[in-house]
C-alpha cells in the first residue's frame, strides 16, 4: 500500500523555490511530494559570518539572508533558504575546500562530538515569514588510520560538498559510534518542521 504524496495531493503553490545548491536537500523537499524550482542564492557569506553572532544566530541569519536574496528576484515566489553549521569544542568549521583539509577536519573530530545546526528560513516578497532551526549531536568513532584513508580514497571530491565531510545516508554513517537528533536536520533541513509550516498555511493537504 503506498502511504507517499500523490502528485495531487499537493496544493497549488504560486511557487517554491528552493535558494540552494544542495541536492540533498533538493531530493529531500522533492521526495516529500513537494514540487520545488531550485535557484541558488550567491551571496557573500563570509559577511554574515564575520559578525561574531553565535552559531546558531549565523545559520539562521545565513538561510534568511539566502531566501530573501533571491525573493528579490522572483517576490511571487515563496523561498526556502537553509544553511548548515558545525561546532566541535567551540571551534566553527566550513566545507573543506581540498581533500587534504577535509582529513585534518576528520582527524579532529576522530572520537569526539560535534554539533550541527540545522536553520531554514521562509520569505515571500522580501518578508520572513518563519524561520527555525534544529541541532543534532553526532560522536564519532576511534576509527584507524587506515580506514580514513581508505574512506577518503571512496568518497573522493564529495567529501568537499558538506560541512562534516561526510553523508549520513551514505558511506560516512561509518563514521559514528552514535547519533543523536533529526535525521533530516542531519542532512541539511529540519524537513518535518518546514512541512508542518506549509500545511499550518494550507499550502499542503493536511
Amino acid at each position: 500500500m503506498d502511504f507517499g504524496l500523490r502528485q495531487n495531493d499537493v496544493m497549488n503553490m504560486s511557487r517554491l523555490i528552493l535558494a540552494s545548491a544542495s541536492k540533498s536537500r533538493a531530493d529531500l523537499l522533492r521526495g516529500s511530494g513537494l514540487e520545488i524550482e531550485v535557484i541558488p542564492a550567491h551571496l557573500d557569506e563570509e559577511i554574515i559570518k564575520a559578525e561574531k553572532l553565535s552559531v546558531v544566530e549565523t545559520a539562521l541569519k545565513l538561510s534568511k539572508a539566502k531566501a530573501a536574496f533571491i525573493s528579490k528576484q522572483y517576490p511571487d515566489g515563496l523561498v526556502i533558504g537553509a544553511d548548515q553549521m558545525m561546532e566541535c569544542e567551540g571551534v566553527r568549521f566550513d566545507k573543506p575546500d581540498s581533500l587534504e583539509k577535509a582529513k585534518e577536519q576528520l582527524q579532529f573530530l576522530r572520537g569526539k562530538t560535534h554539533r550541527l545546526i540545522s536553520a531554514v528560513g521562509l520569505v515571500k516578497n522580501g518578508e520572513t515569514l518563519w524561520s527555525h532551526h534544529q541541532m543534532a549531536e553526532l560522536e564519532m568513532r576511534n576509527f584507524s588510520d587506515g580506514f580514513l584513508e581508505d574512506y577518503l580514497k571512496q568518497v573522493g571530491d564529495d567529501v568537499t560538498t558538506t560541512v562534516g565531510g561526510y553523508r549520513l545516508e551514505e558511506i560516512g554513517v561509518q563514521l559514528f559510534d552514535r547519533i543523536e537528533g533529526d535525521y533530516f536536520t542531519i542532512l541539511g533541513l529540519p524537513l518535518l518542521a518546514v512541512l508542518d509550516f506549509l500545511r499550518k498555511q494550507d499550502m499542503i493537504e493536511i
